[in-house]
């Protein structure tokens, strides 16, 4: 198991209601949350996998900025 972290700019619940589908998609995906009281909007991700292109991927396509930040 992984935990990364990503800088976003999902700021309300609505935002984080239009990525949900896009990140249950991806099955390596084990548990993700967003905190909107931080100011960066922190996306944490735990998932089985090496390939953190596909989670950046995810939430572009649901129309959210993503930018990957170290733990």
């Amino acid at each position: 198991m992984k935990t990364v972290r990503f800088k976003t700019n999902m700021k309300c619940s609505g935002c984080i209601e239009t990525v949900t589908p896009f990140l249950n998609d991806v099955e390596q995906i084990k548990k993700w949350e967003v905190d909107t009281n931080h100011s960066d909007k922190i996306l944490t991700v735990e998932f089985d996998g090496t390939n953190e292109e596909i989670i950046i991927a995810k939430v572009q396509q649901a129309g959210s900025k993503i930018e990957k930040i170290s733990l």
